[in-house]
């Protein structure tokens, strides 16, 4: 299950809002294999989220915002199914905040937060925390890519939409 990120202006947010059957068209397109504005963060997604929030999808009710919104967030269309589910949605005011806090973030501050035996006791995907430094960097190395997306998304007011494929 990789975790996919893809930024959209607020015009393409409203058409998909309309109709999310043009975001599976855009996303699983035969042409779409260079769009700019999408990315994924392979199978670390649910890590990062533990990361930035000390929680995991069981118990998502507990982490805080606006960071918890980078996995949960309000479905497109619960109808939908993007691979594993509908796609979850960041407004641009959402992102902006998102962006903010992740700034405010260092790479010691998720080193601290790294805790192998609490993620694999919360099942945090893919549990491969207990094998070594590698997973931390794994992790660190995605969050980067991720934080500097947000910031771009923020940077140009666009939503942001969050998918498992």
């Amino acid at each position: 299950m990789v975790g996919n990120y893809l930024r959209v202006s607020k015009e393409e947010f409203e058409e998909y809002m309309q109709e999310s059957s043009k975001l599976e068209d855009r996303v699983y397109s035969e042409d779409n294999l260079e769009d700019k504005n999408l990315m994924d963060v392979d199978k670390a997604w649910e890590g990062i989220f533990f990361l930035l929030t000390g929680a995991s999808l069981s118990n998502i009710e507990d982490a805080k915002e606006p960071l918890s919104l980078i996995l949960n967030a309000t479905e497109l269309d619960p109808e939908q199914d993007m691979g594993y589910g509908p796609a979850l949605y960041n407004t641009v005011e959402q992102v902006k905040a998102i962006s903010a806090e992740m700034n405010k973030i260092s790479e010691e501050d998720l080193k601290k937060k790294f805790h192998p035996e609490k993620m694999m006791e919360l099942q945090i995907y893919p549990n491969m925390w207990d094998r070594g430094e590698e997973e931390l960097e794994y992790l660190i190395d995605y969050y980067s890519i991720l934080k500097e997306f947000y910031n771009t998304a923020a940077k140009e007011q666009q939503a942001v939409l969050f998918f498992i494929s």
